[in-house]
C-alpha cells in the first residue's frame, strides 16, 4: 500500500500546551508521548514519532484507509517547553515541512516566535499554520486571533502559508489539514550519491530475558538525507562510541557495522531512499545503542564521512532580537571567548568563540561534530539561564 507513495517528514512545533500532541493523536490515532516522565508531566521531552498514510475518499481526506492512498507522512512531535529548545532544533534537522500550532485562546507566544525562527535557521519553507482550540473561543476571538497570526507571518517565508482553524480535541476540520498536507511540495531526492543518515534516536528493542540467539541488534532511528541504504550494506557511525578515559578525558570511537534490517514504521523494507523516518537494525551490540546513546551521530558508507572535528567555522546570520524571551531584548554582538550552543544536524554542542571576522565565526567545540560543508547550524546563547536562539549559520 505504501510503495511508490510520495513521502514527507513533518515537524509539529509551537508553544507548550497549544495542543501539538493532541493534534497528532487526532490525525493518526497515536499518542507520541510514550515516555513515562512525559505522560506524568504532560509535556513532550524527547522527539516523538508517528506516521500515517493520507487517503482521499470522494471529497474528504482521512488516515483510516478509506479511498485512494495519496501520501505517506512521518510526523515528528517536537517539545514546546523553553528549556527544551535544543531538542526542538534537533527535530528541525530531520524535517522538510512543519505545522505550527497556535492555540486560538492564547495566540502567538514567545516559543511560537522562537520555533518559527528555528525553522528559518534550518531552512524549512514548507509551512502550515494550525489555529487550534477553536472550540474554546467565540467567532470574534477566532477572527482577532487569525488577524494576529496573519500579522505575525507578514514579510516572512510563511507569509502565504495556509491557516487552518481546528479543534484537535473534537477532531473538527482535521480533514482540511490532511488535504493541505497532500499539497506540500515533496523535496527533490538526491539518490546518486553516498548516503547520509542522521541519527535522531537509538534503542535496544529487546525485552528483558530475551535469549542470546533471539537478540536483535542495536537500532538507529532517523532520516536518510541523501543516497540509498540497503540490507547487508557496511556502514560507519561517527562520532560513534563515547569513551571516558581515566582522567575524565573523552574520546570517540568510530563504529563500523552492517545493516541487518530496515523499517519504515512497522513495515520491513529491503532498500530505502530519502523520505520518511526509518529505523535501521544494525549488527551492533544493543548495549551500545540503548537510551539514545548514539543520538546525534551521522551514518554513511565506510570511508565517506569527514573526520570528526573539535573546530567549526560558520558564516553567521544573527537575529535583531531574542524571540523566546518575554521582553525580546536586542541581540548583542557575539564576542570572543563567549560560549554558544550550536545545533549541528541532530547533535548539540557548546562551543567557545575563538575568532570573529565580520560574519564569520570560528569556535572550538566541547563535543566534536561531523561537519558537512554548507549544512545549516542553529546558534543559541545562554540568557538568564536559558539557551535562546539568536541566529543561524552555514558550515564553511
Amino acid at each position: 500500500m505504501r510503495k511508490n507513495l510520495p513521502e514527507i517528514n513533518i515537524g509539529v512545533v509551537g508553544h507548550i500546551d497549544h495542543g501539538k500532541t493532541t493534534l497528532l493523536s487526532s490525525l493518526t490515532g497515536k499518542y507520541t508521548d510514550t515516555h513515562s516522565e512525559e505522560l506524568k508531566r504532560g509535556i513532550t521531552i524527547k522527539l516523538g514519532y508517528t506516521e500515517a498514510i493520507i487517503y482521499k475518499d470522494k471529497n474528504s481526506y482521512n488516515t483510516k484507509g478509506e479511498g485512494t492512498a495519496l501520501r505517506y507522512v512521518s510526523f515528528i512531535d517536537t517539545p514546546g517547553h523553553e528549556m527544551l529548545m535544543a531538542t526542538m532544533l534537533s527535530g528541525a534537522a530531520i524535517i522538510n515541512a512543519a505545522i505550527i500550532v497556535v492555540a486560538a485562546n492564547e495566540g502567538i507566544k514567545p516559543q511560537t516566535r522562537e520555533h518559527f525562527m528555528a525553522l528559518q535557521a534550518k531552512n524549512i519553507k514548507n509551512i502550515i499554520i494550525v489555529q487550534n482550540k477553536i472550540d474554546l473561543v467565540s467567532k470574534e476571538q477566532a477572527l482577532k486571533n487569525y488577524k494576529e497570526i496573519k500579522e505575525f507571518l507578514k514579510g516572512t517565508i510563511a507569509e502565504n502559508a495556509p491557516i487552518i482553524p481546528i479543534s484537535a480535541q473534537q477532531g473538527i476540520n482535521t480533514d482540511t489539514l490532511l488535504e493541505e498536507i497532500t499539497k506540500l511540495e515533496i523535496p527533490k531526492l538526491d539518490i546518486d550519491t553516498e548516503p547520509i543518515f542522521l541519527v535522531a534516536r537509538s534503542f535496544d528493542i529487546n525485552k528483558p530475558g530475551t535469549t542470546i540467539d533471539k537478540l536483535n541488534g542495536g537500532v538507529l532511528g532517523g532520516i536518510l538525507k541523501k543516497g540509498k541504504l540497503t540490507i547487508g550494506q557496511q556502514i560507519e557511525i561517527k562520532p560513534g562510541l563515547n569513551i571516558k578515559k581515566p582522567h575524565g578525558e573523552m574520546t570517540y570511537q568510530t563504529l563500523v557495522t552492517k545493516i541487518i534490517s530496515l523499517y519504515k514504521g512497522k513495515e520491513s523494507i529491503d532498500e530505502t531512499e530519502p523520505g520518511a523516518s526509518i529505523s535501521i537494525e544494525t549488527g551492533l551490540d544493543p548495549f551500545l545503542t540503548k537510551a539514545d546513546s548514539l543520538t546525534g551521530c551521522v551514518v554513511s558508507t565506510k570511508g565517506t564521512l569527514p573526520e570528526i572535528s573539535y573546530n567549526i567555522k560558520i558564516k553567521s546570520n544573527i537575529f535583531k532580537e531574542v524571540l523566546g524571551a518575554k521582553e525580546q531584548p536586542k541581540v548583542e554582538p557575539i564576542e570572543t571567548r563567549e560560549m554558544l550552543m550550536l545545533s549541528i544536524n541532530t547533535t548539540i554542542s557548546v562551543g567557545t568563540v575563538k575568532k570573529i571576522d565580520k560574519d564569520e565565526i570560528e569556535l572550538s567545540l566541547n563535543i566534536p561534530g561531523v561537519l558537512l560543508k554548507g549544512d545549516q547550524v542553529g546558534i543559541a546563547r545562554n540568557i538568564d539561564g536559558h539557551w535562546r536562539l539568536i541566529g543561524f549559520g552555514k558550515i564553511l
